[in-house]
C-alpha cells in the first residue's frame, strides 16, 4: 500500500494534475476534499469554514437520490463483484443488464420498447440524435437530419449534444461555425402551473410545419430546463409537440437525464403532459449516483425502421456499454425507489423547499424564486460570485454549486426536514452574499 497523503499533498498534486470540470487549468480556486460520504453528509478530510462536514444540497448534481453509503446499493454492487464487474456486450449478454432493460420498459411511457445502454448522459443523447437520422435514411429521407428545439435547454457536453443547447451566451457558444446548424424556437414562457400561451405554442407548429422536410426530430428537455437556466414551463407545450411532430412526420425525443426518477414529482416528467416521446434519454439517478450509466429508449417503429436500412445496424457501441456492475447497481436503485411512497417524500421535499425559500424574495438582488418537485431555484439578477456563494453556503454546514445567475439545490429524496431547513437557509445565505 502507498504512504497515504495529507490533504495539503493531495490538494497540491490535484491542482498540479487534475482537470475539474467547467474550469481551468490549473484550477483558479481549490476544491474541497471530500474523504467520506454517508446519507446526505459529505465527510472533508479538514476543516472549511469551521465546517468538516456538509449537507449535500447538490444530490452530486441531481443523481444521488437515495443518498450515499446506502446498503441496499452497497449490496447490490459487492454482489455483483463478486460474480463479474464487467464483460463486452457485443455478442454477449448478462441478467443484470437484461433485469435493468425490462424494468425500464415497465416504467418509462408507452410504447417505449427498446433500451440501448449508453456510459452517460451525453453518450445517450448522441445515440438519440444517431437513431433518429439513421431511421430516416433508413426509410430513403437523408435531408431529415436537423434537430429543433427551444432556447434554454442544455443536452450535454458532447458533439451533437453541444449543437441543441442553447446557442447564445451558454457554454457552447465558442463552437458556432464547428456545430451543425440546428432550428431554435424561442424559450418557453415560464411556469409549471401558467396558462399556455397560444402565440407560443403556434411558433412551435409553425417552424415544424415550415422545417418538417429537414427536421429528423425535436429535442426537449420536458418540463424542466436544467443547466440551461433552471427553469419551468407548462406542459402543455409537450401536447403541442407531440401533435405537431405527428402531423408533419418528425420524431420527437424527451431528455429526462436531469427529470427522470421522480425529481419533478412525476416518475418522469413527461407523465405531467400525458404524452410520450418516440425516444427518451435517462441518466444521472439511474444508478442512485453510484456509477456513470445511462439509456437511450425508443418504440419498436423508430427500432424497425432502423433495422430496414441499407446498414440495417446501430453503429454504435460503447466498451462499458451494459457494464453488470452497473446496470445491477441501477436495478437494485431503481427497486429501491419504486418500494418506497417516492412521491410523498418528493411532495415533502417540495412543501419545505417553498416554505423555506419564500424569504429569498425579500433579499436585495433575487429576481425570481421557483420550486417543483425536488427542485428549489434562487434567480439572481446578476452573475453569482461562485465562491462568496459557496463560502455563505459551507458556513451554513451545506454543500451547493451555484452557477451563472442561479442559486439552487436539488437535494437526494431522504433529506430530513430538519436538513431541507439548513439547505434553504444556506441558499438564502448565498443569495445575500453571492
Amino acid at each position: 500500500m502507498p504512504e497515504p497523503l495529507t490533504p495539503g499533498e493531495l490538494l497540491a498534486l490535484d491542482r498540479q494534475h487534475v482537470w475539474h470540470p467547467y474550469g481551468p487549468m490549473p484550477g483558479r480556486t481549490a476544491p474541497l476534499l471530500v474523504e467520506s460520504a454517508s446519507g446526505v453528509r459529505l465527510r472533508l478530510a479538514e476543516p472549511v469554514e469551521g465546517r468538516d462536514e456538509l449537507v449535500d444540497g447538490m444530490s452530486s448534481w441531481w443523481s444521488a437520490v437515495h443518498g450515499y453509503n446506502h446498503p441496499v446499493l452497497n449490496d447490490a454492487a459487492q454482489g455483483q463483484l463478486g460474480r463479474m464487474s464487467h464483460v463486452m456486450f457485443g455478442g454477449l449478454t448478462h441478467e443484470p443488464a437484461v433485469r435493468l432493460a425490462k424494468r425500464l420498459v415497465d416504467i418509462t411511457p408507452e410504447p417505449l420498447e427498446h433500451v440501448f445502454l449508453a456510459d452517460s448522459g451525453s453518450v445517450s443523447v448522441e445515440v438519440a440524435v444517431k437513431m433518429c437520422l439513421q431511421y430516416w435514411r433508413s426509410l430513403g429521407k437523408p435531408r431529415k437530419q436537423r434537430l429543433l428545439t427551444w432556447r434554454g435547454g442544455y443536452h450535454g457536453d458532447t458533439w451533437q449534444p453541444m449543437s441543441v443547447c442553447d446557442p447564445d451566451g451558454g457554454m457552447h457558444e465558442l463552437w458556432q461555425g464547428a456545430l451543425p446548424r440546428q432550428i431554435f424556437a424561442d424559450a418557453p414562457p415560464a411556469g409549471f402551473d401558467a396558462a399556455p400561451d397560444e402565440a407560443y405554442a403556434a411558433q412551435l407548429r409553425e417552424l415544424i410545419a415550415r422545417h418538417a422536410d429537414e427536421l429528423a426530430a425535436v429535442i426537449v428537455e420536458p418540463v424542466v430546463q436544467g443547466a440551461g437556466g433552471m427553469s419551468f414551463h407548462s406542459p402543455d407545450y409537450l401536447r403541442v409537440l407531440r401533435e405537431a411532430c405527428d402531423a408533419h412526420g418528425v420524431l420527437l425525443v424527451f431528455d429526462e437525464i436531469a427529470t427522470g426518477f421522480g425529481r419533478t414529482g412525476a416518475l418522469f416528467a413527461a407523465e405531467h403532459a400525458g404524452v410520450a416521446p418516440d425516444v427518451m434519454c435517462l441518466g444521472k439517478a439511474l444508478t442512485g449516483g453510484y456509477l456513470t450509466l445511462a439509456a437511450t429508449l425508443c418504440t419498436t417503429a423508430v427500432a424497425d425502421g432502423i433495422s430496414r436500412g441499407a446498414l440495417p445496424v446501430l453503429a454504435h457501441g460503447p466498451t462499458f456499454m451494459g457494464n453488470p456492475l452497473a446496470t445491477a447497481v441501477a436495478d437494485a436503485s431503481i427497486e429501491l425507489l419504486l418500494s418506497q411512497d417516492w412521491a410523498q417524500e418528493v411532495k415533502r421535499i417540495e412543501a419545505g423547499l417553498r416554505d423555506g425559500l419564500a424569504p429569498a424574495r425579500s433579499i436585495a438582488g433575487v429576481r425570481d424564486v421557483r420550486v417543483l418537485g425536488a427542485i428549489g431555484v434562487v434567480q439572481l439578477d446578476h452573475e453569482v460570485d461562485m465562491a462568496a456563494a459557496t463560502r455563505a453556503a459551507v458556513r451554513e454546514g451545506v454543500w451547493l454549486r451555484p452557477f451563472r445567475d442561479l442559486i439552487y439545490t436539488m437535494p437526494p429524496y431522504i433529506t430530513g426536514d430538519g436538513d431541507v431547513a439548513r439547505i434553504c437557509a444556506a441558499v438564502c445565505s448565498a443569495a445575500r452574499e453571492g
